[in-house]
């Protein structure tokens, strides 16, 4: 068991019912009252984000130890997602509803972290990067390349972006996976 008071970026822990990641925390001590801790959270089992606030930093919560793996996702059986442990070889299937947002950008062959709690999958965490195949996207508008303006393209994986108007089908382009975000085009 710790405290509230012991929280820092990275832990994990168990408050609730649920198993929670800080994401950031600030230990605020007003000058009038007492001290309190306020957080923002990643709930592993939903994948929401949540600001909560304890007000009593000597409040235990039980530490919840994670176990990440390094895999590779390999294809797509059914409703099931096959992945590979990179050190053991081991295969393992994971439940379409479990992967939530990740679909978004999983391709095959795509190196992940699989986080797993008591032998139970919470989450994958993707590369902060990534470049992927635009598939579908109006035409490109010749030499408009600092307009600022954007169109819809959808990327290999289905999902739909917004990317600058020069940009073309066919094209590679490097995608924030957490923001959703276009960054750039791959050179």
């Amino acid at each position: 068991m710790i405290t509230v008071n012991d929280l820092k970026n990275g832990l994990t822990f168990k408050y609730k019912g649920s198993i929670y990641l800080v994401l950031d925390f600030q230990h605020v001590k007003p000058g009038k009252g007492s001290a309190f801790v306020r957080t923002k959270l990643k709930n592993l089992s939903t994948g929401s984000t949540q600001d909560i606030t304890f007000s009593n930093t000597a409040e235990k919560i039980e530490k919840a130890i994670i176990e990440k793996f390094t895999m590779q996702y390999l294809y797509l059986d059914g409703e099931t997602y096959n992945f590979m442990d990179l050190k053991t070889y081991n295969q393992i299937g994971i439940e379409k509803a479990k992967l939530k947002d990740s679909l978004k950008y999983l391709v095959e062959n795509m190196t992940v972290t699989v986080v797993m709690h008591e032998g139970d999958i919470m989450d994958i965490i993707l590369p902060e990067k990534m470049d992927y195949e635009i598939i579908e996207a109006e035409p490109g508008i010749k030499g408009d390349s600092k307009s600022g303006g954007d169109k819809i393209a959808k990327i290999e994986t289905g999902h739909e972006i917004r990317v600058p108007l020069f940009i073309n089908v066919g094209e590679r382009v490097i995608v924030n996976t957490v923001l959703g975000t276009y960054v750039s085009r791959l050179k």
